[in-house]
């Protein structure tokens, strides 16, 4: 029971990782704080967990930042305490560049990057005031190189990348840590909901989603992840090969994202 008691509170938890973090969780006994936009999803995975922890469910839209202030008091009040944030909520996309609605950048911009480090510096103070506490962000192996058709999601994950790298060292004598997970494949609903130049949904699931990683397994990798308080994870079958070939061969890298077929 490595979270036994922990209050974890998790983003984006109505499905895909978050949902099969909530039940990950669960298991090891800690109390959770569920949010995402879906209240009947919510209370599906509420009643799916398994555990002896307190659910808590906070249904809401991250991208309204300025509910933060009042869902991190409410889950103070409810709990006393954030014991781990897990930033997941997301969007994907898929389009050109030359084809994408500037809305539609600033929309994934908002939820990926900007609800993430709004609803983290609202979590922050509490964390420091008890001196300790754990923020992790679920990035995307696109948060280290980019492919065609996900330009404002590579650009949204980069920028995580880059916050918190600099909050991991700002708070590191400080008793938080910090942990980026970079999934490659899940199998989740990510391409579906995607969203198109004109800010309308995929629709589909992309065949390499389709092949993916069980979120479940995913998940279980995430806690181990946690536990150990690691900085950076990737968390890939074969298309990890590109973290290599961006750090040893990036020309070659390059070479191979122009021409493979990205759906």
């Amino acid at each position: 029971m490595r979270f036994k008691e922990k209050v974890v509170w998790i983003t984006g938890a109505s499905s895909g990782i978050g949902e099969a973090l909530a039940y990950a969780f669960s298991r090891e006994g800690a109390h959770l704080v569920l949010t995402a936009r879906r209240t009947d999803r919510l209370e599906q995975v509420k009643n799916a967990c398994q555990g002896p922890g307190k659910i808590l469910l906070l249904p809401f839209d991250v991208t309204q930042l300025d509910l933060h202030p009042t869902m991190v008091g409410a889950v103070i009040e409810h709990f006393g305490q954030i014991d781990i944030l897990v930033n997941n909520a997301g969007v994907s996309q898929r389009s050109k560049v030359i084809e994408t609605d500037f809305s539609v950048d600033r929309r994934i911009m908002e939820l990926n990057y900007f609800s993430v480090i709004s609803l983290t510096r609202h979590v922050l103070p509490y964390m420091l005031q008890r001196g300790q506490g754990h923020i992790v962000v679920i990035s995307s192996l696109l948060g280290k190189f980019s492919t065609p058709l996900r330009s404002a999601y590579c650009a949204s994950k980069h920028a995580l990348h880059g916050y918190f790298d600099a909050l991991r060292a700002e708070v590191a004598d400080q008793g938080i840590f910090v942990t980026l997970i970079c999934p490659g494949w899940v199998r989740t609903e990510v391409s579906q909901h995607a969203l198109r130049g004109d800010g309308s949904e995929h629709g589909q699931i992309d065949p390499s989603i389709a092949k993916g990683m069980d979120p479940h397994r995913c998940a279980e990798r995430i806690l181990k992840a946690v536990h150990k308080r690691k900085e950076e994870v990737a968390i890939a079958g074969p298309e990890g090969i590109a973290l290599w070939l961006k750090r040893f061969a990036p020309g070659l890298l390059s070479k191979l994202v122009r021409r493979v077929r990205v759906t």
